[in-house]
């Protein structure tokens, strides 16, 4: 057995690699995915055949509300871990209110895509609601993309995940099926950073148990994924089996069961799980992002392919710098660590959201044209 320092220095390798994996792998998933976004099956075949590579800039590649929404809960993890764990909740409470924060001035940034439910949640934050109190009833999938980072950092301590899962998810979405998605999101994302991995069946029978039997519904769904799995069906085929044969909507039943088919299907294979995904159509950015996330945690930056991470042209958060906000918050494993939140250059995000929104409203337009 090796000595106690080896063990804990092994223990933390993994985290840093996990965490930057999955931060990174979220931002790759999100800017492959970011040109299909809303776009049929069909026609997404028809407009962007290759998935491997990106179409947004000429070949390189941006990131929307997905990465962002992932590093503010990093960020937001790295300030609660200054406060006591304990078995009181003061670090639950500093992420919500720090979590809150972040999005109230995001918003200011003029972001181009803002989920509807995110949107008027945020709103009411600036309007005066509690973290805990400005969620709106919707079971949309945008706690989905916060949770990864969670899982990995929190997910060797069952109650706090779920505490900081449920802070998360209820300050924008309050259907209990949008906190019964994040959570599994969430588990997914420690097991996968985890060394044990298991087979998919046996995975999914763990992630459908950990919401049963309030998320009986939820829990079907992704039993029914690790079992297509299980019998070597392409995710396009499962997405079809559930409603989903024209894309994959943004609700937490359609997205997280998807996701999860892809992820099983290519856990360590960032590329085939992407293109799995993307070409399902759809919520395509959302759920790329949450399926590279979870193959991240998995495989590490090293797993991502090089190419993918030099096509992003993304500033002030580069890919250094999420590199960097990835080891950061996964310093906070260790015991009195004290690590502080990464800087960000506020008047260039602002300018970079202007050309960001240009851009989108140029694909926005291109859509006019064919083919159809």
């Amino acid at each position: 057995m090796p000595p106690p320092s080896a063990t804990i220095d092994t223990i933390d390798a993994q985290c840093r690699r996990a965490a930057v994996g999955c931060l990174l792998g979220t931002a790759v998933g999100d800017a492959l995915g970011l040109a299909g976004e809303g776009l049929s099956k069909r026609r997404l075949g028809r407009m962007y055949p290759d998935t491997t590579r990106y179409h947004l800039l000429f070949g390189r590649g941006m990131c929307s509300d997905d990465t962002e929404h992932a590093c503010m809960t990093a960020q937001a993890l790295i300030v609660a871990s200054a406060r006591d764990r304990g078995q009181d909740d003061r670090g639950v409470k500093a992420f919500a209110s720090s979590l809150a924060n972040r999005l109230r001035f995001w918003l200011l940034g003029l972001p181009a895509g803002v989920g509807l439910a995110t949107g008027r949640a945020i709103i009411k934050l600036w309007l005066g609601w509690s973290a805990a109190s400005a969620g709106v009833h919707s079971a949309g999938n945008g706690p989905a993309m916060r949770a990864p980072i969670i899982g990995v950092i929190a997910g060797d301590d069952p109650a706090r995940l779920r505490q900081l899962v449920r802070a998360s998810t209820r300050m924008t979405h309050t259907d209990p099926r949008a906190e019964q998605g994040a959570l599994v999101v969430a588990l997914a994302a420690y097991r996968a950073a985890s060394a044990d991995f298991l087979e998919a069946a046996a995975i999914g029978a763990e992630l459908a148990a950990a919401i049963e039997p309030q998320g009986a519904e939820l829990a079907s769904l992704v039993r029914r994924a690790a079992q297509s799995v299980a019998r070597g069906e392409t995710t396009a085929a499962f997405a079809g089996a559930i409603g989903c044969d024209k894309g994959v909507s943004g609700y937490m039943l359609h997205t997280v069961p998807v996701a999860l088919h892809a992820w099983l299907s290519h856990p360590a294979d960032l590329q085939a799980a992407l293109t799995a995904t993307i070409t399902c159509g759809g919520d395509t950015d959302s759920v790329a992002a949450i399926v590279g996330a979870l193959v991240g945690a998995r495989v590490g930056p090293a797993g991502i392919p090089p190419r993918l991470l030099d096509g992003l042209v993304e500033w002030p958060r580069t890919v250094k710098w999420i590199t960097t906000l990835g080891e950061q918050v996964a310093l906070t494993r260790q015991p009195h660590s004290r690590v502080t939140p990464l800087g960000l250059n506020l008047p260039g995000l602002l300018l970079r959201n202007v050309v960001f929104f240009a851009l989108v409203l140029a694909h926005g337009l291109r859509r006019l044209l064919p083919p159809y």
